[in-house]
């Protein structure tokens, strides 16, 4: 895609979403990790459905280890892989009390280090906590990515370089959750609803879907 489009394909983004936001429940950098960590392979939905209860109790480290691994395990026994989100949320909380004071650390080295945190997750939580120019790569994103032309890679690491690359810098911020929610609403992995896409015209996807 030529930089050209790319500059109008984020700003009709911006246009369109003026302050996009996370749709996962959270209250504080930790609580945003606890979430961004038990969303793998679960929906947005279903992790805040499964931590409403949890987070009237859980706004600290300190909380989670109190409560522990068990009564952790039941109240988020709705999503996933709970069992063993279960014991990385109490690992990783155990570990901010241990080394960080109870803080979330921002610094990517550290975050990567915690229990079930990879990658991702990371990225989430630098952008979305302490405003750092990172692209979480997800499902959705990596689509878009090859799918649009905007940056297509063989993997998530390959879509997410490329992107940094070639967003311009003052879309940075923002660019993740344009492109996670445009992906989950618009740019459907099935059927893309590209009769209603505003981006349809800068798009290399050659299939585009009429209105049915």
């Amino acid at each position: 895609m030529k930089k050209t489009d790319i500059e109008e394909f984020f700003r009709r983004l911006e246009e369109a979403m003026p302050e996009p936001k996370t749709e996962l429940n959270y209250s504080n950098p930790y609580t945003l990790l606890v979430a961004v960590t038990l969303s793998a392979q679960a929906t947005d939905v279903g992790v805040n459905k499964a931590t409403e209860a949890l987070f009237k109790i859980v706004q600290h480290p300190s909380d989670m280890v109190e409560l522990g691994e068990d009564k952790v395990r039941d109240m988020i026994k709705t999503i996933g892989l709970y069992r063993n989100k279960a014991k990385n949320v109490v690992a990783l909380s155990y570990q901010l009390l241990k080394k960080y004071n109870g803080e979330v650390p921002d610094n990517r080295e550290a975050l990567e280090a915690l229990p079930g945190v990879g990658r991702k997750t990371a990225n989430v939580v630098l952008n979305t906590a302490f405003g750092h120019l990172t692209m979480a790569v997800d499902t959705h994103i990596f689509r878009l990515g090859n799918r649009t032309g905007l940056a297509p890679g063989k993997n998530v690491l390959e879509v997410e370089k490329k992107l940094v690359k070639v967003i311009p810098e003052h879309y940075m911020l923002n660019a993740h959750h344009w492109l996670i929610l445009h992906g989950r609403y618009v740019c459907k992995a099935r059927k893309p609803e590209c009769y209603r896409c505003a981006l349809s015209d800068l798009c290399r996807f050659k299939d585009k879907t009429p209105a049915s």
